[in-house]
């Protein structure tokens, strides 16, 4: 017989004991995260001894070439529709138009070795071989490509200003009176005017200066130097 005065113990009354901290509140709420909003991909920072991507050359810049395909497709046009046309109209029992009769007439008639014809397949020839090298190379010559840091970064450098920059460096040197500067893809022609200094001593003053700034600006491939130093003709 139980005591009425006895304490319930724990195992007797099980719903009167003490509820923990966490058993009405939920679980545990974890800290927040310092990598942003949820669906972000933190940023990978890389070690810091990591070697830098070599710098690549940009490769040449392709012409759009607008005028000869602007001027093809115009005449395919005109030639299309017109043979259309005089199509439509023979089977319309139209007869058909007098340039056709002609052309299918001189074509029955003429040997394949008469002159007309032979000139005709060379025009053809030509404009089919000028259209096919006219598709296969980049053009825009007049830009020099410069060196990529960066995959996502392409420059080019125009001849002109290259030949600039090439002609004031030489101007620097002691010694030089007048510079005329070629630049080219391969190679710079630079001829120099000398009016006091020894030639061997201006050449050499030149040629360190121009290596210099062939190299400062950042081409691809950078020309070859062609440097020619000479006394001014004499007046008279």
């Amino acid at each position: 017989m139980t005591d009425p005065r006895t304490p319930p113990t724990a195992a007797e009354s099980p719903a009167d004991a003490p509820e923990s901290p966490h058993s009405a509140a939920g679980p545990p709420e974890s800290p927040p995260s310092a990598a942003g909003p949820p669906g972000t991909v933190p940023p990978v920072a890389e070690p810091p001894g990591a070697p830098t991507p070599a710098a690549q050359g940009s490769g040449r810049f392709w012409a759009p070439r607008r005028v000869p395909a602007g001027v093809v497709a115009v005449v395919l046009l005109a030639g299309a529709g017109l043979l259309l046309y005089d199509i439509a109209a023979v089977r319309a029992h139209h007869p058909a138009m007098r340039w056709r009769r002609a052309l299918a007439r001189q074509l029955a008639e003429r040997p394949l070795d008469d002159t007309w014809v032979l000139v005709g397949a060379g025009v053809a020839a030509a404009l089919g071989l000028w259209l096919i090298v006219l598709a296969g190379t980049p053009g825009l010559r007049g830009l020099l490509p410069m060196r990529r840091p960066h995959p996502d970064v392409r420059a080019a450098l125009r001849r002109h200003a290259a030949a600039l920059v090439l002609r004031d460096r030489a101007m620097d040197v002691s010694g030089v009176r007048a510079v005329r500067v070629r630049m080219r893809r391969r190679r710079a022609d630079v001829r120099v005017v000398s009016h006091f200094r020894d030639l061997d001593d201006v050449r050499a003053d030149l040629d360190a200066e121009l290596t210099g700034a062939v190299r400062d600006l950042g081409l691809a491939r950078p020309p070859r130097l062609s440097v020619h130093v000479a006394r001014p003709g004499r007046k008279g």
